[in-house]
């Protein structure tokens, strides 16, 4: 990997992470009243990192938004298998969908990785917590039944979220990008 590439991954990594920074310590956990505790839309920017510099900076920008989930006062559960570890795999599955599709279809390829990665976010944390609760190491009141509600009710508009969001943010980026290619190609 040429220098170039190095520093824009982390260069994007940065700039993800420290938006991540911000949406945890202001209005990335929205409390509701559901055994969820909060609504999130945390997962955008790693679902951007995975799509924008591949699975290592989506990985990241996922832990950050994991470490401001232990912080928050709005999300319940504090075990990390349970908030974090879910959280690496946001932009890893949103890299994976977006690199299989995107010869298709690049709009098509954006909002599928953003429903993906989104999903990886609930059903992971969700499903995790529900492992955990039956096998007796983590103690929270959740059912299979409202894990399935906060699934619906919750994770459906995160992910309707997820695909505007990515779909502005990406086709702007590729806008932009593409106009700095063709200018730097005339040069």
């Amino acid at each position: 990997m040429n220098t170039d590439k190095r520093i824009r991954k982390v260069v994007v990594a940065g700039i993800l992470g420290a938006i991540s920074a911000v949406l945890g310590a202001t209005v990335g956990f929205t409390p509701v009243p559901t055994p969820a505790g909060a609504v999130t839309f945390m997962h955008i920017p790693a679902i951007l990192g995975g799509i924008m510099e591949g699975p290592v900076v989506g990985a990241f920008v996922g832990l950050i938004f994991g470490i401001f989930s232990i912080i928050s006062p709005a999300v319940p559960v504090k075990d990390p298998l349970v908030v974090v570890v879910p959280r690496l795999f946001i932009g890893i599955t949103a890299w994976a969908v977006y690199i299989a599709l995107k010869r298709l279809n690049e709009v098509l390829a954006l909002a599928v990785a953003a429903v993906v990665g989104s999903l990886t976010n609930t059903v992971l944390v969700l499903g995790t917590a529900l492992v955990m609760i039956r096998f007796g190491l983590l103690v929270f009141p959740l059912t299979p039944a409202a894990a399935l509600t906060i699934g619906i009710v919750q994770g459906l508009p995160e992910a309707a979220l997820a695909v505007i969001v990515v779909l502005a943010v990406m086709l702007a980026w590729k806008g932009i990008a593409g106009r700095g290619k063709r200018a730097h190609a005339d040069l």
